[in-house]
């Protein structure tokens, strides 16, 4: 049975979690993967704070990549299987 999260998070997961060709998963990676996630996060943060303390409209693109790549290192660090991370890295 799939958790709440699982199944709210489909769309992010789906792409990485296709197919059957073989990978190889390492746990470093994981963990690799969500430290990753984190410092996107502050990314995140930090091009926040400056948008707020400057007013300045350009800071809006930086804000959302940076948010949606650390979006994307954490739901499938937390969320997804060995082959999900397996296939951010790019091991097959």
């Amino acid at each position: 049975m799939d958790s709440p999260a699982r199944r709210f998070f489909w769309v992010v997961l789906r792409p990485f979690e296709q197919g059957d060709e073989p990978y190889t998963h390492k746990p470093l990676n994981r963990k690799i993967l969500l430290a990753v996630g984190v410092l996107f996060g502050v990314l995140c943060a930090a091009s926040t704070f400056m948008a707020v303390d400057r007013g300045g409209i350009g800071y809006a693109l930086p804000i959302l990549v940076f948010f949606a790549a650390s979006a994307v290192c954490l739901i499938v660090g937390l969320l997804g299987s060995d082959r999900a991370v397996a296939r951010i890295w790019g091991n097959r």
